[in-house]
């Protein structure tokens, strides 16, 4: 799994004016990227409960979605598009992570995410 997050995610950043036309080859291929990264951590996030669950929250928050799917999804523009990947980034998580936190809390490696989602 970490061989594959090292060396098999890339999601490229373009500038703004390449990615607004959704048409273009650039927003397709980052929006391809994207969608293969949240796909693999899912698939990483099935592991819980097999691999220790400290391996799988590195390796899936740390790793994947705080440097690449994140990144992403700051630079979406604000609408249906970044409500889309946030909600397919929150379907991945599994619930049991957050059954100890108190009210108001969340995982340390989802602060980021939750400070975007807040705004």
């Amino acid at each position: 799994m970490k061989k594959s997050i090292e060396e098999d995610v890339f999601i490229p950043l373009y500038p703004k004016s390449a990615v607004e036309d959704k048409s273009s080859p650039c927003s397709k291929f980052q929006e391809r990227r994207f969608w293969s990264a949240v796909k693999l951590l899912s698939n990483i996030v099935l592991w819980d409960g097999i691999v220790q669950e400290d391996k799988v929250r590195d390796l899936g928050l740390s790793k994947l979605l705080n440097r690449y799917l994140l990144l992403n999804i700051l630079n979406t523009p604000v609408g249906p598009d970044n409500i889309e990947k946030c909600n397919k980034v929150v379907a991945c998580l599994p619930e049991r992570w957050f059954q100890d936190l108190k009210s108001g809390s969340t995982l340390p490696e989802l602060v980021n995410f939750c400070q975007h989602l807040l705004q």
